[in-house]
């Protein structure tokens, strides 16, 4: 294979020879023009790899070029040198099409990391092009319009560090979605780390996200490494970000853009090579007209949005997904083998699935549990129907409360991973509260 060639915009010639070397020691050739018109001619003229670009130049600047290039040289992954602690120009650069960006004065090792994350990508082709996946991501499954639209979003969004908000109602796999993003980029060999932020109390999150020293507060009996350090080179996901209290929201903020944390009980920051992912089924622009949500953090991590559809506007993508749940759950039936009627399916196709993906994946292992001889029928399913008559109404009032208040729980259950304590606070209930309806509505936690 040819060694991968990279092209530097800069009028200053240190900062083009200081790039140039590091780019002859990672063994990657370079040339360096110093206007956006040479750099138009040299995309024309050569194939690059990659390409390094200053944000003030004598003929115009880097987010014209940036621009330029999503339509001319697409397929070239461009960076953005920006001065230090201009996050505006970083975040515009980042909407434009930029893969990341780097600050002057330029720190070698960062660029490094990024020049070495680009070549990881050098000649891959995305994964997600087939209409379903073969890993048994759920949320990736399907081959209506919107789930292909999905999936062209996060080949694209993949191939980025720009910071990624997945929005959409509870249930439709939005932790799945950001897990498949990692996967597919330079980052997926280190780690990927979420975290529920509505499922951290207050007073802890500021030692979960940034660590601790051993003995900076009582109870510190060990230092942590908080989450921020152990997604290093990773993604951290912050999944329900609309949940953070006001205060951690700036904290968090300033971690993001300084690329930088400093762990409680220390008076050093410490860097950090994370990409950040969030989701929220709340709508954050409402929050921060509100004033709930701060609107610089909003911006900061709401580069990219990527909307994922509830399972009402994905067509026949719900059979396909109940089969999917009904293979796996047929090896613990009766023959190996389940089912659905052709009533169930017709009864499938014609519900909207309120809780999306999470409920019909419920509803199927409580009908695999309640059917005969391997056979779904439509009752089996128990899916609520509206009320026919007054008298109907008055009669189910009871069970399709408790069926309510069911699917609230295990929703928040499954979103705090069981632990009841964050689940009663997610609910607005005491702990006691919450252990009762458990206990009364016969829910396995």
């Amino acid at each position: 294979m040819a060694r991968p060639r990279a092209l530097i915009v800069d009028d200053e010639p240190d900062i083009c020879e200081l790039i140039g070397i590091t780019l002859r020691r990672m063994d990657i050739d370079s040339r360096a023009v110093g206007t956006v018109a040479d750099a138009r001619d040299a995309l024309g003229e050569t194939d690059f790899d990659l390409c390094l670009t200053d944000m003030r130049l004598p003929d115009g600047d880097g987010l014209a070029l940036i621009d330029w290039m999503q339509e001319h040289a697409a397929g070239v992954p461009v960076a953005m040198i920006t001065a230090h602690g201009n996050v505006e120009t970083a975040v515009r650069a980042l909407k434009l099409g930029a893969f990341d960006f780097v600050s002057k004065p330029v720190d070698l090792g960062a660029l490094r990391k990024l020049v070495s994350s680009v070549m990881k990508l050098r000649d891959e082709e995305s994964p997600i092009s087939a209409p379903r996946a073969d890993n048994g991501d759920t949320t990736m499954l399907g081959r209506s319009d919107a789930m292909q639209r999905v999936r062209d979003l996060v080949s694209k969004v993949a191939r980025s560090q720009a910071p990624v908000h997945i929005c959409g109602e509870s249930g439709t796999g939005k932790e799945l979605v950001a897990s498949m993003i990692h996967r597919s980029g330079p980052r997926a060999a280190q780690p990927f780390v979420p975290v529920n932020c509505g499922a951290i109390p207050a007073e802890l999150m500021e030692s979960e996200f940034f660590g601790h020293r051993k003995g900076s507060f009582t109870g510190a009996t060990d230092s942590k490494l908080g989450l921020f350090r152990s997604a290093e080179g990773g993604t951290l996901f912050l999944d329900e970000v609309a949940d953070l209290p006001m205060h951690m929201q700036v904290k968090l903020l300033r971690a993001i853009q300084e690329k930088a944390v400093r762990p409680v009980g220390e008076s050093q920051e410490i860097e950090v090579d994370v990409r950040i992912l969030s989701a929220t089924h709340q709508n954050l622009q409402q929050m921060v007209r509100d004033g709930k949500f701060r609107e610089d953090l909003f911006y900061r991590i709401n580069v990219i949005e990527l909307p994922v559809p509830p399972l009402r506007e994905r067509g026949d993508d719900k059979l396909l997904l109940a089969e999917h749940f009904l293979e796996q759950h047929a090896r613990d039936a009766p023959g190996g083998q389940l089912r659905l009627s052709a009533g169930a399916r017709d009864r499938i196709r014609s519900y909207s699935f309120p809780g999306n993906v999470r409920e019909l994946e419920n509803v199927l292992e409580r009908a695999a549990t309640l059917c005969s001889d391997g056979v779904i029928e439509e009752s089996d399913l128990s899916l609520r129907a509206g009320p026919t008559s007054a008298h109907e109404s008055s009669d189910n009032l009871e069970e399709r409360l408790g069926d309510v208040q069911r699917d609230a729980i295990i929703a928040a259950l499954e979103q705090t991973r069981y632990n009841k304590t964050a689940a009663a606070k997610l609910l607005g209930l005491s702990f006691r509260q919450l252990r009762y309806r458990i206990k009364k509505l016969g829910i396995d936690a």
